[in-house]
Order: C-alpha cells, then structure tokens, then sequence
C-alpha cells in the first residue's frame, strides 16, 4: 500500500487540459425543440429529472455526491456536474461507483488514446468492432497542488495496464487521498506512451471550460482504429 506522506506534490498550472465527450451529449437541450414556451420546458425538465443522474444529482444528491458541490451558472456547468455524477460499472481508475471525477489528458492525442481503449474494450465486450463516434474536446483549466504519480512505478498495480488489478488498487488510493482533503492526481498516461493524465477529485476545480477540436474514431473491423479531425 502507497504511504500518502511518501507522495510528492506537483504545483499544477495548465489551462488547456483535454477532455473528450461524444458530440451526441455536446449540443443544446433537447427539450427546447419540444415545447412553445418557459413553462412547457420546465415541467418537461422535471419530468425528464426523474431518470437523469445529473439532475439528480444536482437537486437532491447522490449517495457519493452533495449537491452543493456542484457548480452552477457558468459555462459547461453541465459537463462538469455530469463527469462526478456519472460513473461506469466498477468505476474507473481513481474513482469508484458512488462519485465519478474529471478527467483530462495534457494535450489532445493522451485523450484520444485513453477514450479510444475504453471504446475498443466495450466493442470487444460484444464482439463487434464496428463503430465511428464523433468526439468534442472540453479545454479546462486546473491550478493546485495534485499528488504526482509520474514517477511511480510502471510494475504498480495502481498503473497495471489491466483495468482488473488497477482499479481496485487505484479507487482505493483516491478514497484515502479524498478523505486526506486531497484535490486530485496528476499521472502517467497507462495508453499513451510519454502522457500525462490528470483527474481532478472536486467539481470546483474545473475551470474556465471551453470547446476545443472535433475528432472521429472509427473502427473498421477490428480493434485498430482510426482518427481523422472534423
């Protein structure tokens, strides 16, 4: 087990960290096209915050999340809220189910390679490789103090190239550092060799979020993909 007071911290200043969402989540709400006026919206907003997580989360919390943790009346408020309200089955590296987190590449081609490899593993998950998905860039800015893994072992099982080994190891790592009052962690990319990776632990962190490029990964048979700009 990682002794935190043996952790060096990194003075992170970086203001156009990378994040990839699909473009199927990057556009105006939905419901605006359904209604004529402010009230139709809003009540098919209340209806549409019985099954949406972020707007749960945002109106009562989750078991993992306060309300009042979130962040509200700025631009990409929404993407934020939805990265620590939304987690994958089993979690991910640093975060477990209860409470996701942000996380971003230091430049455009770390994030493809991360996003790209959780795409290829649920493709292999059906058997199917067979895809072209169109990603937006989220540019955000962090200043802070983040634990820095860049010089941990490549043999821990915290950076285990095997989702089985890592998480578990990981998840446990930032449970302590979270309860420690911990901001996040700055690391070496597992997918892509020689980058870097931050994940932020709080939605406050995020700053100044903006569109960056557009590019589509397509899969044509086979878990070798291909990325072209749009």
């Amino acid at each position: 087990m990682i002794n935190i007071s043996d952790l060096p911290i990194a003075d992170i200043s970086k203001s156009d960290t990378v994040r990839l969402i699909p473009t199927a989540y990057y556009k105006p709400p939905v419901l605006r096209l359904l209604v004529d006026d402010a009230d139709e919206e809003a009540i098919l907003a209340e209806i549409e915050g019985l099954t949406n997580r972020r707007l749960k989360a945002q109106h009562r919390g989750l078991p993992g999340l306060d309300p009042r943790e979130l962040v509200y009346g700025i631009w990409g408020h929404s993407y934020i809220n939805a990265a620590f309200a939304y987690t994958r089955t089993g979690g991910n590296r640093f975060n477990d189910e209860t409470r996701g987190a942000w996380y971003a590449g230091f430049d455009d081609l770390t994030a493809i390679d991360e996003v790209a490899y959780h795409r290829t593993r649920e493709l292999g998950f059906i058997g199917y490789y067979e895809d072209e998905v169109v990603y937006q860039s989220l540019l955000a800015g962090f200043i802070g103090s983040f634990y820095d893994l860049r010089n941990l072992s490549v043999d821990s099982d915290i950076l285990s190239k095997d989702p089985a080994i890592a998480y578990p190891a990981g998840q446990a790592l930032a449970r302590r550092l979270l309860d420690d009052g911990a901001v996040g962690l700055v690391y070496p990319s597992v997918r892509k060799r020689g980058g870097t990776c931050l994940v932020a632990f709080h939605p406050h962190l995020v700053q100044s979020v903006r569109p960056g490029a557009r590019w589509k990964m397509t899969w044509d048979g086979s878990p070798q993909y291909s990325v072209t700009t749009e």
